[in-house]
């Protein structure tokens, strides 16, 4: 959920899984660009049913939604099934929305709120099956968020990586990386990798 795009927030839902059409809020002004909710049916359809995702399940996954602003996109994998979210937002405004929907939605049990950049995360608690990455458009931030998550542990083997960017970007995937798929919806993109560094 990135910065500096198209307001893009209004009547903003969960559309699918347990929470589906549960309302979500964004905060006032242009600093967080919600992913539109056309965009992220698409998303989740393909990991749901793409033939390079017939390995992958939601169900019970742990998983990483950083540059998370609202966190629509994280949400959206809990309401599917996932069984854990951390979030990664920087923002204060963004982050009090952020928080506002996971109480909202009673997702407080199954959901970590970090005050810092997914590109330098940390040690990992446990590795992630889902990353979800929504970096502002037109900054390059993907790649080094990848790269940091996979240093620290937050990925696990086989792991799967979904980049969103503005659809005139290009991605270059990090070292460890495979791009297994890619679509366009409107003015946005998602890059789909898989995480394929042997793990420690």
């Amino acid at each position: 959920m990135g910065a500096q795009g198209a307001a893009g927030q209004a009547d903003m839902r969960i559309v699918g899984g347990a929470l589906r059409g549960r309302r979500l809020t964004a905060p006032a002004g242009r600093n967080t660009r919600p992913t539109a909710d056309r965009a992220r049916e698409g998303l989740f359809n393909i990991l749901a049913h793409g033939s390079a995702f017939a390995g992958f399940s939601l169900a019970g996954a742990q998983v990483v939604d950083g540059f998370a602003g609202t966190g629509a996109l994280g949400l959206e994998a809990l309401s599917r099934g996932a069984a854990h979210a951390t979030f990664f937002e920087t923002d204060p405004a963004a982050r009090d929305a952020l928080r506002h929907n996971i109480e909202a939605l009673d997702q407080d049990d199954r959901a970590e709120i970090l005050a810092r950049s997914v590109t330098m995360p940390g040690p990992a608690p446990r590795p992630a099956q889902l990353i979800l990455l929504d970096p502002p458009y037109g900054e390059a931030l993907g790649a080094p968020a990848l790269t940091g998550l996979a240093d620290a542990g937050w990925l696990a083997a086989e792991a799967i990586v979904v980049v969103e960017q503005a659809a005139d970007q290009t991605f270059a995937a990090p070292t460890g990386f495979d791009t297994v798929d890619s679509r366009r919806y409107g003015a946005a993109s998602f890059t789909f990798l898989c995480f394929r560094a042997v793990q420690a």
